[in-house]
């Protein structure tokens, strides 16, 4: 899937992969796709629960090799 841009958040701790999503998709225009990649598992369903409420969609999400990724449009 084609992204905007990547936010490289592996080896951060909760809440940092939110704190630096939020942070990296004010920086994005309407309909452009945040590919996220974190290492701490919490970050599933934090992740899917912070674009929920954003009203942004959460367009995939993978895991490979430990990593789990995700790409979200911006709303």
């Amino acid at each position: 899937m084609e992204s905007t841009k990547v936010l490289d958040a592996k080896g951060l701790a909760c809440p940092m992969p939110i704190v630096k999503t939020r942070k990296s998709i004010q920086d994005l225009n309407s309909g452009d796709v945040l590919e996220v990649h974190a290492t701490d598992k919490g970050a599933k369903s934090d992740i899917a629960a912070w674009v929920k409420s954003g009203g942004h969609e959460l367009l995939q999400t993978a895991e490979e090799d430990s990593v789990l990724k995700f790409w979200i449009k911006k709303a």
